[in-house]
C-alpha cells in the first residue's frame, strides 16, 4: 500500500513536471518567434534611409509616450476618485467628533466625577504608591465608595 502511494505520487509529480516543461517549451518558442520578428524589423529598418529610420523611431516613441500618458491618466482618475471617497469619510468622522464633543459638554456632573475617579484609579495602577494619597475634599465620598467596592 505504501509503495503504491509513493508510485502514485511520483507519477503525479512526473506528470506535473512534464506539463510544466511543455508550457515552458511553448513559452520559449513564442519568445523565439517574437525575437525573429524583431530581428526582421530591425534589419528592414537598417535598409531604410536615415530619414525614414528617424521617422519610424519617432513614431514608436510617440506611441510609447501616448500609452504611458493613458496609463498615467487612468492612475490619476483612480487617485481622484479615492481622494473624493476619503474626503467624504473625513466629513463623516468630523461630524461624529463634533457630535461626541457636544454630548460630552452635556454630561452630568456625577459622570464627570466618576471619570475623574477612573483617571485616579488608572494612575494608581501605573505607579506604585507608598504612603499618603492626595485628593480633593469634594472627591472624598467618591474615593471611599471606590475603596469599598
Amino acid at each position: 500500500p505504501v509503495l503504491r502511494l509513493l508510485e502514485a505520487q511520483l507519477q503525479d509529480q512526473r506528470r506535473e513536471h512534464e506539463e510544466e516543461m511543455e508550457a515552458l517549451k511553448n513559452q520559449v518558442d513564442l519568445m523565439q518567434e517574437e525575437l525573429e520578428k524583431q530581428q526582421q524589423a530591425f534589419l528592414q529598418t537598417l535598409q531604410l534611409s536615415p530619414e525614414v529610420q528617424v521617422e519610424l523611431g519617432l513614431q514608436q516613441e510617440i506611441t510609447r509616450l501616448t500609452n504611458e500618458n493613458l496609463d498615467l491618466k487612468e492612475l490619476l482618475e483612480k487617485l481622484e476618485k479615492n481622494e473624493k471617497k476619503l474626503k467624504k469619510q473625513l466629513k463623516i468622522y468630523m461630524k461624529k467628533v463634533q457630535d461626541f464633543e457636544a454630548s460630552q459638554t452635556m454630561v452630568p456632573v456625577e459622570r464627570r466625577l466618576h471619570e475623574r475617579s477612573m483617571q485616579v484609579a488608572v494612575q494608581r495602577k501605573e505607579k506604585d504608591f507608598q504612603g499618603m494619597l492626595e485628593y480633593y475634599k469634594e472627591d472624598e465620598p467618591l474615593l471611599i465608595r471606590n475603596l469599598v467596592t
